[in-house]
Order: C-alpha cells, then sequence, then structure tokens
C-alpha cells in the first residue's frame, strides 16, 4: 500500500499461509482480517490505486518463475517466509517446513531474479535475531577481521537461536552467494522486534488492518504484555527478563524498506541494514506497560516464568544500526503514550483474545523420555 500510494504500480504474491498456520494452532489475530481480495478493493476505494494478486506458493518455482516474467519488477520486497521461532521448534515436521518455505522459496526467488530480472534490487527481511548475542559489538552485516598478520572484512558471524533463525541464516548466505556471482542486488534487512498496531496506510480504513500477534508462536513480547494487561493476567516474563533485543514501531518498518528501496544496491552489492531504533530487555518492557496500564486503572501484576527457550538471560548486547538512520529514517520512540494507544485498541477488540494461546507451550528441549530397558 505505501508503494502504491506513492504511484508505483505493485503487485503482491500470497499463498496465504500465515493464515492456516494460525488455523491450525488455534490462534489468531487480535485485530480482524480481511481477504486479499477484499483488502484490495478497500484500498482502491480509499486511495484510488490498483494491486495486482497473485496467488500461490513461491516454494513452487515454476509459479514463482511466470510471476517475474510477468510483472518485470524493479524492486522485490520479500517478506514471504514462515516467521516464527517457536513454530519451528515445536516438533520436527514444522522445522522441516520453515527451513524448506524459507530457504527454498528464496532460491527460487533468486534464480528468477537471475534469469529474467538480473538489474532488479531485492529487499529481503531478514532478523537480528540471526546474530544472536555475541559478547563483542554486533556490526552491520560485515566484521573487519585480523588474523594472523591479515585483514579481511567478512560476514559478522551467525549464533542463530532456533531452527527458524537458522533459516534466515541460509537466506542471507544464499543472497550474498547470488551477489557476488551472479552480480545482483541485495538489501537484506535485519529487522529487530516489532510492536505497534497501525501504518499510516491501514490507519485510512479498518478493512485494511494489519495483523496484531500476541499468542506464544507467532505474537511479539510487547503485543503480549499489552494483551496481558487488558485481559487482567499477569505479564509473562520468561526467566529473569535480562534478555536485550532490538524494537521499532510497525510504521519504522515501512519507513525502512521505503528508505531501502529508494536507494538500491549496486549490482553485485550485499547490503545489510540492521532495522531496529531502540534497545531494551523483556523486564523493562514489563515495567513500562505495568506503569502505563496503571494510568489507565488497569491493575497489573509482572510474574517470572521458567523460560520454555534456550537462551542467555543476562547478556552483553550492544548492535549498530546506523545506515538506515543515514539515509533519513527519522524513528518513533517507545514510551508510554503508545502503550496507552496500544492498550485502547486491544481494549476495542478484546472478546477477540484467545487467552489459552498466550502461555508458552513450545518447548526448546524436549522432554525427558523414560531409558529403554536393555
Amino acid at each position: 500500500m505505501r508503494f502504491s500510494a506513492r504511484g508505483h504500480e505493485v503487485s503482491v504474491v500470497d499463498n496465504f499461509a500465515r493464515r492456516r498456520w494460525h488455523q491450525n494452532n488455534g490462534t489468531d489475530s487480535l485485530t480482524p482480517i480481511r481477504s486479499l481480495d477484499e483488502r484490495i478493493d478497500a484500498w482502491r476505494e480509499v486511495s484510488g490505486h490498483e494491486l495486482r494478486s497473485f496467488v500461490g506458493g513461491i516454494e513452487d518455482g515454476d509459479f514463482l518463475e511466470q510471476v517475474v516474467v510477468d510483472t518485470k519488477p524493479q524492486a522485490i520486497i520479500h517478506y514471504g517466509e514462515q516467521p516464527s521461532a517457536p513454530y519451528s521448534m515445536a516438533n520436527r515436521e514444522q522445522a522441516v517446513e520453515t527451513q524448506y518455505t524459507n530457504v527454498i522459496g528464496n532460491l527460487n526467488l533468486l534464480f528468477a531474479m537471475r534469469d529474467h530480472v538480473p538489474g532488479a534490487h531485492l529487499v529481503k527481511l531478514g532478523t537480528m535475531g540471526e546474530y544472536g548475542t555475541p559478547n563483542i559489538d554486533i556490526e552491520e552485516g560485515y566484521i573487519e577481521i585480523e588474523h594472523k598478520g591479515r585483514k579481511d572484512t567478512l560476514p559478522f558471524p551467525k549464533l542463530p537461536g532456533s531452527l527458524y533463525h537458522c533459516s534466515k541464516v541460509h537466506d542471507s548466505t544464499n543472497i550474498h552467494f547470488a551477489c557476488r556471482i551472479w552480480g545482483l542486488r541485495a538489501t537484506d534487512l535485519n529487522q529487530g522486534v516489532v510492536y505497534g498496531i497501525e501504518t499510516e496506510e491501514t490507519a485510512q480504513d479498518e478493512r485494511l488492518a494489519t495483523r496484531f500477534d500476541y499468542d506464544e508462536v507467532f505474537g511479539t513480547v510487547l503485543n503480549r504484555f499489552c494483551v496481558q494487561a487488558v485481559i487482567g493476567r499477569p505479564l509473562t516474563v520468561y526467566g529473569t527478563g535480562g534478555q536485550t533485543r532490538g524494537f521499532l514501531n510497525v510504521r519504522d518498518t515501512i519507513n525502512c524498506v521505503e528508505l531501502a528501496v529508494g536507494s538500491p544496491a549496486d549490482a553485485g552489492e550485499f547490503r545489510v541494514y540492521n532495522q531496529f531504533t531502540e534497545q531494551f530487555n523483556v523486564a523493562q518492557l514489563a515495567e513500562l506497560v505495568k506503569e502505563a496500564a496503571g494510568h489507565l486503572d488497569y491493575e497489573v501484576g509482572i510474574e517470572n516464568i521458567e523460560n520454555p527457550r534456550v537462551e542467555m538471560e543476562e547478556h552483553y548486547y550492544n548492535a549498530t544500526h546506523t545506515k538506515l538512520l543515514d539515509l533519513g529514517l527519522d524513528p518513533s520512540m517507545l514510551g508510554e503514550e503508545l502503550v496507552e494507544s496500544m492498550l485502547h485498541e486491544i481494549e476495542r477488540n478484546k472478546d477477540r483474545v484467545i487467552a489459552a494461546a498466550i502461555e508458552p507451550k513450545t518447548r526448546w528441549k524436549p522432554a525427558p523420555t523414560a531409558e529403554v530397558a536393555s
């Protein structure tokens, strides 16, 4: 919608997997999501602009190649992947599905670009989770290394914390390869944790609403805390709450994509931008939500629970994020006023909350099994 509003010709490719995954997991977006056709019709009514749609999976290389042939894109924004760490860690089937959907779909796209639109600019949704939590500052994609008297600039080491994050590392490796060997151009947006409910475009009509996920599989931590506050549940902090990550407003995610597309990479260049605006740990977010909720007369408690994940709960974390700022990003900062607006919107949709889907069920380590007698 952002690019369509700017007068660009835009096509959407979707196979509705996210909707199916939610249905299979007994979860749903807090905000009602209309069908793709209804949203396209609503956008036409609101903006006067058209969006073209192609329904199919990017794992189908022939389908995706035909889309690229038909549209001849100048820029490709790739968000079409399984986005959940817990989903990938639940069982073997979902781990395989995650890696196949993400890695194979991305490879299909790279080949279609190589063969039909080698000059197009790929803007790919990566994740800050590719880096993990190293005990050194995290750079934007690359690090200069001196080893045994020699120097080189190499991809920053990756320490993914789930099989989903592993798939994103594989994607980055494959895109980097395609740029080095085939001369493609790409920007990897290593995105932090997103919060917020609406963008400039979705705010124009309720039929254009975007997702607001709060469940243990697809939800993000701030969204979960805000929903728990509204429904009278304690804010569940995994472990000590010292896990530190980068965060950004959903409005800034769109601004970052627009900035990346507007200033494309050179042929053969693989750029990496760390896409976040602020760093918080989980305990700080819980306190922020508790404070903001108190202004609206919600009684909110905080509960530290056993961490279902295998991750460091207290660690060093300092990630560089200057490249998008240099391109002109004017970030929105997280504060009590923004949290209060989220709480108001959640209250409006309170009857849609699926409370049973909030508490963590997915464990990174399987439960111990009884030893088989010899």
